[in-house]
């Protein structure tokens, strides 16, 4: 089996950071959101994947490379505009071939894995498997609707009035069945190859068609809440590790991960929570759920529940909540008082009046 791998799309609801960076290089703890996708599919056995890039290929390539340290040897499959989820599938044949196929959504964070839809998928190798999920608004995504014995009728995308509160998250199990379903489809309404409606052409036809629920943790990382509250869930997981240098006046509680050349003076860090490799944190409080990245500065701060990214500084800021400071940015002079909740983007500087 191989994998297919979306990275292409624009990421407006992740603005200002879609701006500069595709949305599958988000971090979650401090690792790409596209990496723990691979990890994801490597971990069930893949090991090509073929990656949908669009204008952020170049920032992809380098974050990814050939995918050799990941274990997984990826190609990019260059998209010259989003044209749909089943235009991927058209364009990505002469790298899918007739092989079976996972298609993941390269901005869907599964920490639990896809290894029960994927056993399924080999166990029965129906023409396709959907993965599905009880969502609170299933008019924002395709809906997976069942007969009273179970069976999948309809696969239906953005419905104005679901009948089914069970959307299709983002992980598809393909044989090459659905390479003369995608054939076969035209454009919707709002001009993509849909590949809910390739689904659909392979239940009208007669073939196989399954869905389960999944059953793990799930989450579309496209708005800056969903990137915090995964991040904490994410934190919430790891070992705590102390390889970088902790200064006698300094106190960490809870699981927390200190990476090596990190360093952390005169400070309080309370897990859970990720101090990047050659960061220093100085005369500052990080609380849980709070990931600093790579080479970042922390300087007399107070701050919980955020993401700053890597290379970024933060000088006297008092009180910082649920917050993502992007690449490279600077926020320095906040007046002491109150708590603060901050969305920066790559490189921006903010000194705030006192």
């Amino acid at each position: 089996m191989k994998a297919l791998v979306l990275a292409g799309g624009t990421g407006t609801r992740l603005r200002p950071f879609s701006y500069s960076m595709p949305k599958q290089l988000i971090p979650i703890v401090n690792r790409p959101v596209l990496e723990h996708v691979l990890d994801n599919v490597r971990a069930v056995g893949v090991t090509e994947a073929g990656v949908v890039v669009g204008s952020g290929e170049r920032q992809i390539r380098e974050a990814i490379g050939d995918g050799d340290r990941l274990g997984v040897k990826v190609t990019y499959i260059p998209q010259d505009e989003p044209l749909g989820l089943a235009h991927c599938v058209t364009i990505a044949r002469p790298f899918l071939g007739d092989d079976d196929f996972v298609m993941y959504l390269g901005d869907n964070m599964l920490p639990d894995g896809i290894a029960e839809p994927a056993a399924r998928f080999t166990a029965t190798r129906p023409a396709a498997h959907v993965v599905v999920r009880k969502v609170a608004n299933p008019q924002a995504f395709g809906v997976a609707e069942f007969g009273p014995d179970g069976t999948l009728e309809r696969v239906v995308e953005k419905p104005r009035n679901p009948r089914s509160d069970l959307a299709l998250i983002g992980v598809y199990f393909f044989t090459a069945a659905v390479h003369r379903a995608v054939a076969a489809i035209g454009p919707s309404a709002r001009g993509e190859l849909e590949i809910t409606d390739a689904i659909q052409w392979l239940v009208d036809d007669g073939a196989e068609v399954t869905a389960a629920e999944y059953p793990g943790y799930w989450r579309d990382v496209g708005r800056v809440e969903d990137v915090l509250e995964c991040n904490r869930r994410l934190l919430g997981g790891l070992p705590p590790r102390l390889d970088g240098s902790l200064d006698a006046a300094s106190d960490v509680t809870g699981p927390v991960v200190v990476e090596a050349g990190a360093r952390v003076v005169r400070s309080r860090i309370e897990g859970p929570a990720l101090i990047g490799g050659d960061s220093v944190v100085e005369d500052s409080e990080v609380g849980p759920g709070t990931t600093v990245g790579r080479g970042c500065v922390i300087s007399g701060t107070r701050l919980r529940d955020s993401v700053v990214m890597d290379g970024a500084r933060l000088t006297g800021v008092a009180g910082l909540r649920d917050s993502v400071i992007g690449r490279g940015a600077v926020v320095g002079g906040h007046p002491p008082g109150g708590v603060f909740r901050l969305v920066v983007g790559d490189e921006a500087r903010i000194e705030t009046a006192a």
